[in-house]
């Protein structure tokens, strides 16, 4: 579980998102920090009984900065309003698919999978998908996956219009080839971030995630 103190400072920051009002509350914000971190050794210390990949990182390895970089955006808001992992093999920086726990007051989330992945991988994984349609849908059709996250996130911009080239409109799985980026998420509310019952959550959800993310891995380790 997470600390109230860690909820209320990323809720005030989004109300006060300026270096002044960071650097005056500075204290608050490595309280909050030094509670995410433990939070995200703790995930990692329950879910790595079951992925030993996952059993080798150490925190450092998976939380995000919470400074924005604002060169190519026109929010210029300093700070995140999130505090974020990711739980990949070989960290936070790695190409491969992995597990992810965004802490966001009214907008908290946890999934994995490959997020807008370069041209090579993303050849990888459709050809994968589409030589293994079957076992593919077999994953993400199982009643733990669609109880846990319904289906593939499909956000505007992640999918393409046409068939990529190669690939035929009338190929069985062209709607998940079509895809550029290949993630399930499911929703945490505000009462479950200060829950007992947290880290649980969290490892059930990356359990049942973790036939898919094989799957992406072999596709890109080829």
């Amino acid at each position: 579980m997470l600390q109230p103190a860690t909820i209320k400072f990323l809720k005030d920051l989004k109300k006060n998102n300026q270096r002044d009002w960071f650097e005056a509350n500075r204290k608050h914000y490595e309280a909050a920090k030094t509670d995410f971190v433990s939070h995200v050794q703790n995930v990692i210390d329950s879910f790595g009984k079951n992925d030993e990949e996952i059993a080798s990182l150490k925190a450092k390895d998976c939380v995000f900065r919470i400074n924005r970089d604002v060169r190519f955006s026109k929010d210029k808001s300093p700070y995140k309003s999130n505090m974020g992992a990711s739980f990949i093999k070989g960290g936070k920086k790695s190409v491969l698919a992995g597990y992810y726990f965004h802490c966001e007051p009214g907008n908290s989330f946890v999934g994995g999978g490959l997020w807008m992945p370069e041209v090579d991988g993303l050849k990888k994984l459709r050809q994968e998908i589409d030589y293994n349609f079957d076992e593919f849908k077999k994953i993400i059709g199982s009643k733990k996956f669609v109880a846990t996250y319904k289906e593939l996130s499909d956000r505007e911009g992640t999918r393409l219009s046409r068939p990529p080239k190669g690939y035929e409109a009338d190929n069985p799985a062209i709607e998940y080839i079509k895809l550029k980026s290949f993630v399930a998420v499911t929703p945490v509310s505000d009462a479950e971030l200060t829950d007992k019952n947290l880290v649980k959550k969290i490892t059930d959800a990356f359990e049942t995630l973790q036939p898919f993310i094989a799957f992406v891995n072999r596709a890109l380790e080829h």
